[in-house]
């Protein structure tokens, strides 16, 4: 199976070797004119193959029990895309829905067709009609992010056990208190510090400063330290290396290495990731009372709508608002009993005959 990604320089894709022409093309206009990043590009690849795929089933071009990796997709030409009408695209929406695709899913998936199906009409004229105009499935309700609390973050810190204590402590550090994504994190070169801060590359290539807090910076001058006495180096401006092969870190060996420290920390198996730590920086700092165009800055958010999400987890101050009322000890007031009720219009009338 071919992928965008190529695993050993992710800045880099793989060659293409299962897909038709035409969606060739458009990655690569994705990648050199609309600059999109490589995970990006992988995104449209990965969901493009899987709608080929099944419209070559529709089209009865599929052997018997062939599996999906097995189905030639570098035939379909032009005039094989210029025939699917909005009934295949609502047929693949409602096939994605029921091999259990939640509603992000599919949502993602119609945008990889639209942009395609767009740039066939819009962009080189294969096309006439765009079989994508008009659909839409809603915005998805976006789900609260999932986080560590101050005290589980404390304990991964403390339980850390590594080989390369020093890297892996300075890992953990970075991602709770910059909330960098594991790319920007296995991306960074030593040039990218400059006094206090550090240079983060974001998604589309964006840059950003984020500043270094005296954690980061005393995490970071012991793992440099550490760093400094590997006996080679391969990527010498790798700021994470491994320290077998003096090699940058992979993304999936990042994975690995915050896995390892959750489940040391018992904090395995509840869906947390790199990514997890990053939403928990986000909280962390948003329940600290960060404001909220500071932290779209830190985080590196195009909009301040996607950071405004964690406006919505903040509930401890949310029960402490509630607790602060005048009348939060209030206790339960039971009814009035009739004998209480004939007393006190008993009691108004006598004082209204004595005006």
């Amino acid at each position: 199976m071919s992928s965008y990604i190529n695993t050993t320089t992710p800045e880099q894709h793989a060659p293409y070797l299962d897909i038709p022409d035409d969606v060739i093309e458009y990655l690569h206009y994705l990648d050199f004119v609309k600059l999109r990043s490589p995970r990006t590009v992988n995104g449209y690849y990965l969901d493009l193959r899987g709608f080929f795929r099944y419209m070559m089933k529709q089209w009865d071009r599929v052997p018997e029990g062939a599996a999906p990796e097995e189905i030639d997709l570098t035939h379909i030409t032009t005039r094989d895309i210029a025939g699917i009408t909005k009934r295949d695209i609502f047929g693949f929406l409602d096939y994605v829905r029921s091999v259990q695709n939640g509603p992000k899913s599919r949502a993602r998936k119609l945008s990889a067709l639209k942009g395609f199906f767009g740039y066939m009409v819009t962009q080189v004229n294969k096309l006439s009609q765009n079989p994508t105009e008009d659909i839409s499935l809603g915005t998805p309700k976006p789900a609260l992010p999932k986080y560590l609390t101050r005290e589980e973050s404390l304990s991964l810190l403390k339980n850390i056990q590594s080989d390369f204590y020093e890297r892996d402590f300075c890992i953990i550090t970075l991602f709770l208190n910059c909330g960098m994504r594991l790319s920007e994190l296995v991306g960074i070169d030593l040039s990218d510090f400059r006094d206090d801060t550090i240079r983060i590359l974001g998604k589309g290539g964006k840059e950003r400063l984020v500043y270094l807090n005296d954690a980061c910076k005393q995490a970071l001058d012991h793992y440099c330290k550490a760093r400094a006495s590997l006996p080679h180096l391969k990527d010498r401006q790798a700021l994470f290396v491994s320290k077998k092969t003096g090699a940058r870190l992979t993304a999936r060996r990042v994975e690995q290495i915050v896995e390892r420290c959750l489940q040391n920390a018992g904090l395995s198996g509840r869906g947390f990731s790199p990514h997890k730590l990053r939403h928990t920086a986000a909280t962390l700092m948003y329940q600290g009372g960060v404001d909220m165009l500071a932290l779209k800055e830190i985080l590196g958010h195009e909009n301040v709508s996607t950071t405004q999400i964690y406006t919505h987890i903040n509930q401890q101050k949310l029960r402490e608002a509630v607790q602060a009322s005048p009348l939060a000890n209030q206790g339960y007031i039971g009814p009035r009993t009739s004998q209480e009720e004939s007393g006190k219009q008993d009691a108004q009338t006598a004082a209204e005959d004595t005006e």
